[in-house]
């Protein structure tokens, strides 16, 4: 019987531990991708001025990866930050450490997340 006992109370501890820290995996995931959603906007904001003297629409890569990467910076993370065309991709990695799971061998959950944005200008629908 006191082997029954201590596989259900390892079996709960192990549920409590993936409650908890999944939990708290998943508010970060959700805060980094919020993040890098935001840092992909601050970048396609950043046109080149001499593209729109010219009477075109591009994004200046140079000031969108600077504008990207210092909002991420504001917020506390780090990431990568691509321009491609006309849109700007931000890609955040990280890992999360667990509160509880780490008695038992899981140190951390790995955190990866990205997020594109493009400049939209103009009438881009028919109403």
């Amino acid at each position: 019987m006191s082997a029954f006992v201590a596989v259900l109370m390892l079996s709960l501890f192990i549920l409590v531990g993936l409650v908890v820290d999944a939990g708290r995996a998943i508010a970060v995931r959700a805060t980094a991708m919020a993040d890098a959603q935001q840092a992909a906007r601050a970048g396609a904001g950043q046109l080149s001025v001499d593209a729109l003297r010219s009477g075109q629409i591009e994004i200046d890569p140079v000031s969108a990866i600077r504008a990207a990467d210092s909002f991420l910076v504001s917020v506390g993370q780090s990431g990568e930050t691509s321009v491609i065309g006309q849109t700007v991709t931000v890609h955040i990695t990280g890992n999360e450490p667990t509160v509880i799971l780490g008695i038992v061998g899981i140190k951390s959950f790995g955190i990866s997340v990205t997020a594109s944005a493009t400049d939209v200008h103009g009438v881009t629908e028919e109403d």
